[in-house]
């Protein structure tokens, strides 16, 4: 991340990339609460389904967040082995349906 240089109108993005989620700017009045519960709620139910097909959730996991509107947001982070299994499971299961889980 960039230092904040400058002192004119635009001395919030002035040397900042702000266009990602994870820029850390917050927007004043927006509940990011509200969608991070949701994101946390849909993130355990993914958790849960990976411990269930043999995943442990130090290799791949679902962590929850939100975008810069406040919306929850659900990211998969795991080791490139565990998600090349992930991968190949996915693959499997939408063998011979048109592509549609």
């Amino acid at each position: 991340m960039g230092k904040v240089t400058g002192s004119g109108e635009d001395w919030l993005s002035d040397g900042l990339d702000v266009t990602g989620v994870d820029s850390g700017l917050w927007v004043p009045g927006v509940d990011y609460l509200a969608g991070w519960r949701d994101a946390r709620e849909a993130a355990d139910r993914l958790n849960r389904a990976l411990l269930g097909v043999g995943f442990e959730l130090s290799e791949v996991r679902a962590v929850a967040s939100t975008d810069e509107r406040g919306r929850g947001v659900v990211r998969v982070a795991g080791r490139l082995d565990a998600v090349d299994r992930l991968v190949v499971l996915l693959e499997a299961a939408t063998r011979g349906k048109g592509g549609a889980v």
